[in-house]
């Protein structure tokens, strides 16, 4: 549906084209009809950001239809070789995922949302249906509550997650699938960062399994503190302190 309020539909170059790429971030691909419709734009301005965008090699046009172009592909990677969290967290999330068999998330907040920093694949890769740069609600995500109570919200939930220091759910998005999420912590930017696995109920359900994530979240926060200046870690969380992992 078009944007009739003139006052809402975007003037600037940068924000048809921010529009117009977030469209194809949430389908696969789309023809020029449905970017329309999606963005709101005239289908004359739609057509002419699109081919220059895909000169750039920033969408790729396959007959009729589009699709983000291997040029997003490598600012996207590049974007998260340069996190300071992502670089920090790495080696542990392989670690865990090997040990685990379990997806392993990384997950940071921006506005309402979590977004996965790295999502490394294991047994449930197929169900899960994750990766780098997915979008979740925080509110109701379970490393999406992970973390706000990193971020220090005040909700009964967010204190229950920093007393247990877990995020819990049983088939939530998955029959047969769970997911368990823990904090670890907040960076200096006023940004939480928070680390979660996904896999069959019965492993995310085994209270071992659970003491790893929580011990690799605590070693990913002594790994980011440690750190250059520029990515020090603001000490508003504090791993140990809250409830161990029980029975």
């Amino acid at each position: 549906m078009h944007i009739d309020d003139p006052q809402t539909v975007p003037k600037g170059t940068i924000q048809r084209t921010a529009l117009i790429l977030s469209a194809l971030e949430n389908a696969e691909r789309l023809t020029l009809s449905r970017i329309v419709a999606a963005t709101g734009l005239s289908r004359t301005s739609v057509h002419r950001a699109l081919e220059q965008l895909v000169e750039l090699r920033w969408v790729h046009r396959d007959g009729m239809d589009y699709q983000l172009g291997l040029r997003m592909i490598e600012l996207g990677s590049a974007a998260a070789q340069h996190n300071m969290v992502r670089r920090a967290a790495l080696p542990t999330l392989h670690r865990l995922h090997r040990i685990s068999g379990c997806v392993v998330h990384l997950g940071v907040l921006d506005g309402d949302d979590a977004v996965y920093l790295e999502a490394i694949g294991g047994e449930g890769s197929a169900v899960s249906n994750s990766w780098a740069g997915k979008r979740l609600p925080a509110s109701s995500s379970t490393i999406g509550r992970a973390l706000l109570a990193a971020l220090g919200s005040d909700s009964p939930e967010a204190e229950r997650v920093r007393q247990t220091r877990l995020a819990y759910d049983q088939e939530q998005c998955r029959k047969g699938f769970g997911c368990a999420a823990v904090p670890i912590g907040r960076i200096d930017t006023g940004q939480a960062a928070a680390l979660s696995v996904f896999g069959p109920s019965a492993r995310i359900g085994d209270r071992r399994l659970l003491v790893s994530v929580q011990s690799a979240a605590a070693e990913i926060w002594r790994r980011i503190q440690a750190s250059p200046p520029t990515g020090r870690v603001a000490g508003t969380w504090q791993h140990g302190h809250g409830a161990a992992v029980r029975s």
